[in-house]
């Protein structure tokens, strides 16, 4: 049985999760489960072009392998954008590119069964059992279980930190640092002092809301500091993070071994 992200937050428990985005293979998914110590991977629908259908065929590797998985959704995607990955057993969805409180309730609103929201129901789909579950039994799970993470990546949504963490429908937040940095103007640095005021006002939001919060944190002393923050969910690295430091790592290895030669 799969140890979900819902679970170990529930638990108070820290959180591993890696990014699936330019390289995206049920294999790799097989790979990750073995080697990379991770509980799941989110599935990167907005830098990526990977479609509905992949996204499903992922989606029963990380089963196969015991890994939870998400999906992260722009929020151009429109309705069908955010509801069809529940539908495939994502246990929530990341909403990204979030500026305004109405585009949260409209989110939230998309991703709840009513009264709570106004997504549609349909029953032939792994979520749902394939038909095998109830209505009534199917909506209530789902409304109880799926998760909705919006993630904090532009000023606008800062400044908007503890209504977004304290909003019905949110279950945490995430910390987009790349995308943070660039939106403050200092792009990259996440050490300047611009940046880490952001940071500070967006863990002191979830801790006012009693929310978790993540973060995608490649540098580790970045991470400790969001540790230190009350962080607790930590996207380590990326799929082409992976390629890019084995075959690094593997060209020092046997850097020797040709020398000078090309």
């Amino acid at each position: 049985m799969i140890n979900t992200i819902k679970d170990r937050f529930d638990q108070d428990k820290l959180v591993r999760v890696m990014a699936f985005g330019q390289l995206a293979s049920p294999k790799l998914v097989e790979f990750s489960a073995k080697f990379a110590n991770i509980h799941g991977i989110w599935i990167d629908q907005e830098h990526s072009a990977i479609p509905h259908a992949q996204l499903e065929l992922l989606l029963t590797a990380c089963r196969a392998a015991g890994l939870d998985a998400f999906s992260r959704v722009a929020l151009p995607a429109g309705y069908t954008g955010f509801m069809r990955p529940y539908e495939a057993g994502c246990s929530g969805v990341m909403a990204a590119q979030i500026r305004t409180m109405e585009e949260v309730h409209e989110v939230i609103s998309w991703t709840k069964y009513p009264p709570q929201g106004t997504r549609g129901l349909f029953l032939g789909c792994y979520e749902s059992g394939f038909g095998s579950v109830a209505a009534d039994a199917h909506l209530e799970q789902a409304n109880a279980q799926r998760w909705l993470s919006i993630q904090i990546e532009t000023s606008e949504a800062v400044d908007l930190a503890d209504q977004i963490a304290a909003a019905d429908g949110v279950d945490w937040i995430f910390v987009g640092p790349a995308d943070l940095s660039c939106n403050l103007g200092v792009p990259g640095k996440l050490d300047h002092p611009d940046f880490l005021k952001a940071l500070e006002r967006v863990s002191q939001a979830a801790h006012r809301a009693g929310k978790p919060w993540g973060t995608l944190a490649r540098d580790i002393d970045y991470a400790r500091r969001c540790h230190d923050l009350g962080c607790r969910l930590f996207s380590i690295c990326g799929d082409s993070d992976a390629m890019k430091m084995g075959l690094s790592m593997a060209n020092e290895r046997f850097a020797t071994l040709c020398g000078d030669e090309d």
